[in-house]
């Protein structure tokens, strides 16, 4: 959501700024309406005032016996009321009208996000780790003679459909462990408060965060109005709505662990096989909430904490800058995480980490109030994914496999399962 006194103020620079986003001059649109929803509300205002002044009159006339006056003045006052009442309902309706056409503009990229038109042009930021080399050929996740009989998409698609999996046993296993290591991480040592949430939420929340109301079909809506989250940002990011916080609170950061939903609208035909993009997945957020002051700097500490958790696994990745053009709809500057994937011998993306300024604030009503006083301001938000649990799962069972189908697994895990390090041939633990 933006700011309308800013677009009154500065309107060139707010089309220059969308127009780094590909997107058309529009302040002008956004103008004419508000000039004429505030004309509206003047034009209220005043046949009020009209009506209060001549509502005062009646009693007077009608007191001095005038009958003539008193009848003019009733009859003024009734016109004035419906005057009001019209003018009331023209400003409601051309508010709504702006208010639907600021929630469809995405938000402003920052000083420091390249600009480009796709994903072409984003700029990559730094590597770690070198990707294993094999002496035979790798294999994708869902042919490892280990994993298959973990890893079940025949009984997924009789049970719900494509794009879903039923992981069993040890790859099950593996698939939890990976997660309660993600949060104890990020909890014990990143300093993030873990959160339990619910995954069905009121249309405002989804609003709140800019899933609403453009973005629809890429979420999921139950009959009796609910969502299902696409991501715990959702519910994270709206434990703030229409709450101000103190400053002396923040930032205040959150993790959780959830199933997510996602209808993948538009992306028929692409990474159909395994587990790569499902409709129902896991995922452990991050969510920060900040001063605007320090919302940049939280965006590089976030970065740092989703890379941690790869580099703890020994998994290579590499982190790129997103560029104007293929950055999300909330986003001000978004840095993607992509690890090596060395059965589709290439990195792909396990974490997007963005920061969304007053964006998400203002269309939720968050703010805090200033430690030094003055009027509540709005506060920062972000958000980032620390790690996708399935996608982090396909990377360990990737870069750890062997030869005959077994996979090694990272050091980190083995406490988690027991003592095991290796998920064998046969498709158990060992």
């Amino acid at each position: 959501m933006h700011d309308i006194r800013a677009i009154r103020d500065t309107p060139d620079a707010f089309d220059a700024a969308l127009a780094r986003r590909g997107v058309a001059p529009i302040s002008g649109e956004i103008l004419t309406l508000d000039e004429a929803r505030r004309g509206r509300i003047h034009a209220a205002e005043t046949a009020q005032a009209e009506q209060n002044r001549a509502s005062k009159e009646v009693g007077a006339a009608k007191a001095k016996g005038d009958e003539a006056e008193f009848e003019r003045l009733r009859a003024l006052v009734a016109d004035k009321k419906a005057e009001v009442a019209t003018m009331q309902a023209e400003a409601k309706a051309l508010d709504t009208q702006l208010n639907d056409l600021l929630m469809g503009i995405p938000n402003l990229p920052h000083a420091d996000t390249p600009d480009g038109a796709d994903e072409a042009d984003n700029v990559e930021m730094h590597r770690w780790g070198t990707p294993r080399v094999f002496d035979f050929t790798p294999k994708e996740h869902y042919e490892l003679t280990g994993v298959v009989p973990g890893m079940d998409f025949e009984l997924a698609a009789k049970l719900s459909g494509s794009r879903f999996v039923v992981l069993k046993g040890a790859v099950a296993r593996i698939h939890r462990a990976l997660a309660q290591f993600m949060l104890d991480t990020h909890v014990d040592e990143n300093g993030l408060s873990e959160t339990w949430t619910p995954v069905l939420v009121r249309p405002e929340m989804m609003l709140g965060t800019g899933q609403l109301p453009k973005f629809g079909e890429d979420s999921y809506e139950t009959t009796n109005g609910w969502w299902l989250v696409p991501t715990a940002e959702v519910t994270l990011t709206n434990t703030a709505n229409g709450e101000t916080l103190d400053e002396a609170s923040l930032p205040r950061r959150m993790v959780a662990h959830t199933q997510c939903f996602r209808s993948e609208a538009g992306s028929a035909g692409r990474d159909t096989a395994g587990m790569l993009r499902q409709h129902q997945f896991e995922k452990v957020e991050m969510v920060s909430l900040t001063h605007p002051d320090h919302s940049r700097a939280e965006l590089d500490r976030m970065t740092r904490c989703a890379e941690g958790v790869l580099e703890k696994l020994g998994l290579a990745y590499r982190t790129v800058v997103l560029c104007t053009g293929d950055m999300g709809f909330g986003a001000q500057r978004t840095h993607d995480i992509e690890v090596w994937l060395p059965g589709q011998d290439t990195y792909r993306e396990i974490s997007s980490v963005s920061v969304c300024g007053d964006f998400q604030a203002r269309r939720m009503n968050a703010r805090f109030k200033p430690a030094a006083g003055g009027k509540p301001e709005f506060l920062h938000t972000l958000n980032g994914s620390g790690l996708a649990v399935g996608r982090c799962l396909i990377a360990v069972l990737e870069n750890g496999q062997n030869a005959d189908g077994s996979v090694r697994l990272p050091d980190v895990l083995h406490g988690y399962l027991g003592g095991k390090t290796m998920l064998q041939a046969d498709g158990t633990l060992a």
